[in-house]
């Protein structure tokens, strides 16, 4: 049903959070596309180029199945990020996409939009022709973009009032038509009268798949973004699951425990291999500066690997050094979020990143002006990622205004497998109560 609604619209947004088959309903719409329309120029996009590439690889994982044709189509498209998809200049905050000289797509389909903030929204809307279909894909209790508004989750509010999965009895009926499966048609109760231009071109996802084996991910996660701490506490005070484990007291030793999980990617010779260990897992912080900041995990997490012999820090670059790149650099073709592994080559230190078509590239480690050190990284960056096992470190206190459910929602979430929570129950909670207070003007603009 959401494939069909996205392939009879011309705009339309897809959310869900993680495992609900956000990616799956993509591929089947672009299927049914290539079936209706074998020509069909397709652009997919995603804010960061990590999110980009997963995009295509979980793209490809669901059309295994597919038949030849439509598999090949799946397969050959290029994801791009956003700032490549509308055109980068240099020395211009003007892209070369813009009414004037529209986008030369039929489809255009842009993942993980709660990264996209306000501006960069209205410049893809400006570069979408009237015969472009526009599709959004992303979780809209996710943490909105670090810039100006809170886009996604406002363009969702603003449809019936937050009432999600409603249809005109009319459009239901015509998708029932195509749903041979009565259990899956959708019923009176999501009938609903057209109120506003986004009425009926929302449709949420609410199974998660990715956690039912790991039921307490998805439990801790519900009670996080609903505001339960009731819920929450609970399960802190309750015994450990193989899935989420609490550490009120955030002692050196669990995360010590937790890091030594680094020896794997830094034995591995083998660049792509290494990278792929080191998306294993992730030590995710809520703030850059203090004693649980992310510098000051980072350094702490280097002198524990150093002590244990795997490390030799010297230069600013060493060994193994993993790195995200903090800024996009186009000559390099790097993108802010990319991640890379140092490695010695000679006597020279390179940096391995792995590129949009799967390849291992290597670049000259003093060309990489804004970078940082990444066996912590903050959870605003993780944004469009997922590893097998996270530890989420919360800040001592309930002073730090960025401490929202919505931030402590995404950092669980982002574990595939297993979370551990670093924090203090009372700062566990209170960050459990708060709401990102942000406004994009998007939600008051529509109800007008």
């Amino acid at each position: 049903m959401a494939a069909l609604n996205a392939l009879t619209d011309d705009f339309s947004i897809i959310t869900g959070g993680p495992g609900t088959g956000k990616t799956t309903t993509l591929a089947k719409l672009l299927r049914m596309l290539y079936a209706c329309q074998p020509d069909a120029r397709v652009a997919l996009a995603a804010p960061t180029g990590k999110a980009a590439m997963r995009m295509l690889e979980s793209l490809k994982r669901s059309a295994a199945g597919y038949p030849d044709d439509v598999r090949q189509r799946i397969e050959a498209l290029k994801p791009s990020t956003l700032h490549r998809l509308l055109g980068w200049q240099k020395g211009t905050v003007e892209f070369k996409y813009n009414a004037e000289r529209p986008l030369e797509f039929d489809f255009v389909v842009i993942d993980e939009a709660s990264m996209v903030d306000l501006p960069m929204f209205a410049k893809l809307l400006d570069a979408c022709g009237e015969r472009t279909r526009l599709v959004l894909l992303g979780d809209k209790d996710q943490l909105a973009s670090v810039e100006a508004g809170s886009l996604l989750g406002d363009l969702c509010l603003a449809s019936d009032g937050g009432e999600l999965n409603g249809f005109e009895p009319s459009v239901a009926d015509w998708f029932n038509g195509f749903i041979s499966d009565p259990a899956r048609q959708i019923t009176a109760a999501h009938h609903r009268p057209k109120t506003g231009p986004l009425s009926g071109r929302i449709v949420e996802l609410r199974l998660s798949h990715r956690f039912r084996a790991q039921g307490d991910i998805g439990r801790i996660s519900r009670a996080i973004i609903a505001g339960d701490t009731a819920a929450v506490k609970a399960m802190a005070d309750a015994a450990d699951s193989p899935d989420v484990t609490f550490d009120p007291d955030m002692t050196d030793d669990r995360l010590e425990a937790f890091c030594l999980g680094y020896a794997d990617y830094i034995r591995e010779a083998d660049p792509k291999a290494a990278m792929q260990k080191l998306n294993q897992l992730r030590v995710l912080v809520a703030v850059r500066e203090g004693p649980r900041g992310l510098h000051a995990v980072n350094r702490r997490i280097e002198q524990m690997l150093q002590a244990r012999g795997l490390l030799t820090k010297g230069v600013e670059f060493y060994e193994h050094r993993p790195v995200i790149v903090t800024r996009n650099n186009y000559e390099l073709d790097l993108f802010n979020g990319d991640v890379g592994i140092t490695r010695k080559v000679g006597d020279r230190f390179r940096v391995w990143f792995e590129g949009q078509d799967g390849q291992m590239r290597d670049v000259p480690a003093a060309s990489l002006s804004h970078c940082e050190t990444v066996f912590a990284m903050t959870i605003h960056k993780s944004q469009g990622s997922e590893f097998d096992r996270v530890l989420v470190l919360l800040p001592e206190g309930t002073d730090t205004p960025i401490l929202t459910r919505e931030l402590l929602y995404t950092g669980v979430t982002r574990a595939k497998r297993q979370v551990l929570l670093q924090a203090g129950i009372d700062t566990l909670l209170h960050t459990t109560e708060q709401r990102v207070r942000r406004i994009s003007g998007v939600q008051q603009r529509l109800s007008r």
